[in-house]
């Protein structure tokens, strides 16, 4: 993956935190784009932002540390 993504500028804390989002608790022309799927996965900030959405747990973490991020899951 060579895709850098703008996170916001520098930043001192590097930290995001990965969660899972229900699709039904996104804006509905996003549900509208992703019907048969019931979730996808978020990298937040620390002030709880959705920087990202992507597919799987495993890319979420991929994005993170591709863009200099240090990942952590939340339940």
């Amino acid at each position: 993956m060579e895709t850098k993504f703008d996170f916001g500028g520098e930043r001192d804390d590097r930290i995001v935190y990965i969660r899972e989002v229900a699709v039904v608790d996104l804006p509905q022309e996003m549900q509208d784009e992703l019907v048969g799927i019931d979730h996808l996965y978020g990298v937040h900030n620390e002030d709880g932002e959705r920087l990202a959405l992507v597919k799987d747990r495993k890319m979420a973490f991929m994005v993170a540390r591709e863009n200099d991020l240090a990942p952590v899951s939340v339940h």
